[in-house]
């Protein structure tokens, strides 16, 4: 029987507003899943979104706009 492999994994830290991460909590606790892995998860669904619908040059990312990154 084969053992499923995990991916690797770091530990990084990021800093994120206070309102987003009270409703990332819930969405999490919703999903009956980690903070981590609900966060993994939606970076992970982002990533792909990017990857198969890539900005053309006149575009820019629908998820970003410059008033929203700090």
């Amino acid at each position: 029987m084969r053992s499923k492999i995990r991916p690797l994994k770091e530990r990084i830290s990021v800093t994120i507003d206070s309102d987003i991460i009270a409703e990332l909590r819930i969405l999490s606790e919703n999903d009956d899943r980690s903070f981590s892995q609900y966060i993994n998860g939606i970076l992970k669904k982002y990533l792909l979104h990017v990857r198969n619908h890539p900005a053309s040059p006149d575009t820019s990312d629908p998820f970003l706009s410059e008033r929203d990154s700090d």
